[in-house]
């Protein structure tokens, strides 16, 4: 025997004490109806006017973002949706697509009033519904909010990492070929006659050179001191190519020097010296090319321990603000250079350590100077600046940009749960709320002073537990 509505209702875990008398009210004023698979429930853009009891069949909710849609989940049969007493949504942000035949009861928000005079604990329902709906769409909202933070991060990170190791790749590579090629050019340093005395002599050239790398040379002078090696190893009748002038320059290489091993050498036997000279700097210039690109992944894989700080408890302890915050802007280089964003400190050392939970003040951080990078997209020349100041027992940061400003009717609003001006897709709504969370919980204080060309975020935390 097929179940009334009543008993149908009576199924749903909200609805269960709700007196017979008042769902029976409820289906006297709904709509009665199927939508077969493949319909809307209802789409983006609709006015939130009816609340939906779903007796049989199941929906996708769908959001579109700017670049894809995203499946916030399915509703099936027992689940209640649309508008619920007190809430303030308007229009409906998502899509609701019917995957299995739908069977619907629908109420009309017009008849709200009349629902909270008559029917209590039917509201009240209605209401722990809307409660637990909150809730679990509040959850949904923060954990999208880490989602899309750790995409940034990644997508930089990635970015910061793939250029080191390609060098390290491409550094393997051609020192692989260049070290196939030794043996030729050994075979004609060998068969050269020189006493312990001169083969030293010409190793101490070499290695001073080594050890006294000078500093980057511009285009222009590059090119004049290879003119003049070139010039030189002409007059001396030694064949030569390209990389060996290159070579020698890059490491400082004078006429004195080659004058010096002309000495030791004899002239016949200079060109096969040099040469091995030469195919001992491009090792040397491939090594330190793989060891600086190392060192630079290295250092990223610190600033992403330390970003997380994954390895300590999530409690409060003593820990160094600026470390923080220079890991935080390591994790968005990538946007930043992108953005071609100067980056300026003016770092008080003597703060000294705050008490603070590591993790969770990067977030904070994060998610203060992405927005500020955001909101500098089309500033010519932008500057981002940082700024830690010791006052009295207190540490204040300062986070400024000097973007076109915030808004007064957004500024009243921007700690909202919900609220963003980011376009769908590149915010939750849920950053700066989480950041007045985090500093609360960390007894401080943020406050905001925007106007066209300078926005300040300051914060004021206590320097002692």
């Amino acid at each position: 025997m097929e179940k009334s509505l009543v008993e149908k209702l009576q199924s749903f875990e909200q609805l269960k004490d709700v007196p017979p008398e008042q769902l029976q009210w409820l289906i006297n004023h709904s709509t009665h109806y199927t939508l077969p698979e493949g319909e809307y429930l209802f789409k983006s853009g609709n006015p939130i006017d009816h609340t939906y009891f779903i007796l049989q069949g199941a929906y996708r909710i769908l959001l579109n973002t700017s670049n894809q849609q995203m499946d916030l989940g399915v509703n099936e049969e027992g689940d209640i949706t649309g508008y619920l007493p007190f809430s303030r949504g308007k229009n409906s942000r998502a899509f609701g697509l019917v995957i299995r035949d739908l069977e619907v009861l629908t109420f009309p928000k017009t008849l709200e009033k009349e629902l909270i005079a008559n029917n209590y604990e039917l509201t009240a329902a209605l209401v722990q519904a809307m409660t637990s709906r909150v809730r679990e769409f509040t959850a949904l909202q923060k954990q999208n909010e880490k989602m899309m933070a750790l995409g940034k991060l990644s997508a930089g990170l990635a970015h910061e990492l793939n250029n080191p190791a390609a060098a390290i790749v491409r550094g393997s590579s051609e020192l692989r070929k260049h070290l196939q090629l030794q043996p030729e050019a050994f075979k004609k340093v060998i068969n050269i006659k020189m006493t312990a005395e001169q083969i030293d002599g010409v190793n101490a050239i070499l290695f001073n050179r080594l050890q006294s790398k000078p500093a980057p040379l511009s285009l222009m002078e590059r090119t004049e001191c290879e003119d003049e090696i070139i010039d030189w190893l002409e007059d001396h009748n030694i064949p030569h190519d390209e990389d060996t002038a290159e070579n020698l320059v890059e490491f400082g290489f004078e006429e004195e020097d080659f004058d010096k091993i002309l000495e030791l050498v004899p002239e016949a036997d200079l060109g096969p010296v040099l040469k091995w000279i030469s195919n001992n700097l491009t090792t040397e210039r491939l090594v330190e090319d793989i060891q600086e690109a190392s060192d630079r992944i290295s250092s990223l894989i610190g600033s992403v321990k330390s970003y997380t700080h994954m390895d300590q408890a999530s409690e409060r302890h003593m820990a160094d603000v600026h470390q923080g915050i220079r890991n935080t802007l390591t994790m968005l280089n990538h946007k930043i250079k992108k953005s071609n964003i100067t980056v300026e400190y003016n770092l008080d050392d003597s703060i000294g350590d705050i008490p603070i939970v590591v993790s969770a003040m990067n977030q904070v951080w994060t998610n203060v100077i992405d927005n500020a990078i955001d909101a500098m997209e089309n500033t010519p020349n932008p500057v981002l600046q940082i700024s830690t100041i010791k006052d009295g027992n207190f540490a204040k940061i300062q986070i400024i940009d000097n973007g076109p400003g915030i808004p007064d009717d957004v500024l009243s609003r921007i700690w909202d749960p919900f609220f963003t001006t980011k376009e769908m897709g590149k915010g939750t709504g849920m950053g700066l709320e989480v950041v007045q969370q985090i500093v609360s919980q960390h007894y401080g204080k943020v406050t905001v002073h925007s106007q066209p060309g300078r926005t300040l975020f300051e914060f004021c935390f206590p320097r002692t537990i």
